[in-house]
């Protein structure tokens, strides 16, 4: 990763192509060492980067990075880690409301039935996992699949406060849609790691 006290000294913003060019670099090296090193805590260290390096400082990586990229695709996982890290109760909530209207995407997620915080939480953190030691394209899946489920327990979420707070309602069901484009960033990503052009 690029050294903080040397990006500090890099007058104005790095050029996009220098940017992006950082961005698939740190990404490769995470991915491919990860996989190299078959150490599960290593793993454990990179399933953990956010908490550990921050998420400003990752953002800062990939956060630009067009979701059919490497960079783009793990800072989507991230993000997704972050928020059920953060919030557990509420995504554990949301994906039982989801679950029997979504069924399949159940199962390809591999959430615990019926699921609580600690459920979700496991099962971002073996998807991220799977990223370093498995199959990367189904890692990316089964985050579409977590990301499809929570969509459906949004928008019926919001359907359930409409009455009470329209507002809410409204960030929910944006939120819901943005799950959407989310899995299928990923699923997207899953494809492109399969025919080798995901980088």
């Amino acid at each position: 990763m690029l050294d903080p006290r040397a990006a500090e000294e890099i007058p104005g913003d790095l050029d996009p192509a220098l940017r992006q060019e950082v961005a698939h670099t740190t990404a490769g090296i995470l991915v491919h060492q990860g996989r190299a090193a078959e150490d599960p805590d290593m793993v454990d260290r990179l399933v953990r980067l956010v908490e550990t390096e921050g998420l400003d400082t990752v953002a800062g990586l990939w956060a630009d990075s067009p979701s059919n990229t490497l960079p783009g695709a793990l800072w989507r996982l991230y993000v997704l880690r972050e928020w059920v890290r953060r919030d557990p109760h509420t995504v554990a909530e949301r994906y039982r409301l989801g679950v029997a209207r979504a069924q399949v995407h159940d199962v390809v997620a591999g959430v615990a039935s019926p699921p609580g915080p600690q459920d979700v939480s496991r099962v971002v953190d073996a998807v991220l996992s799977g990223v370093f030691s498995a199959d990367l394209a189904v890692a990316l899946e089964r985050a579409a699949a977590f990301c499809r489920v929570l969509s459906t327990g949004s928008a019926l979420d919001a359907d359930l406060v409409d009455d009470r707070d329209g507002d809410l309602a409204r960030r929910i069901t944006h939120g819901a849609s943005g799950l959407v484009r989310t899995a299928e960033e990923l699923e997207d990503a899953a494809r492109l790691w399969r025919t080798g052009v995901l980088d």
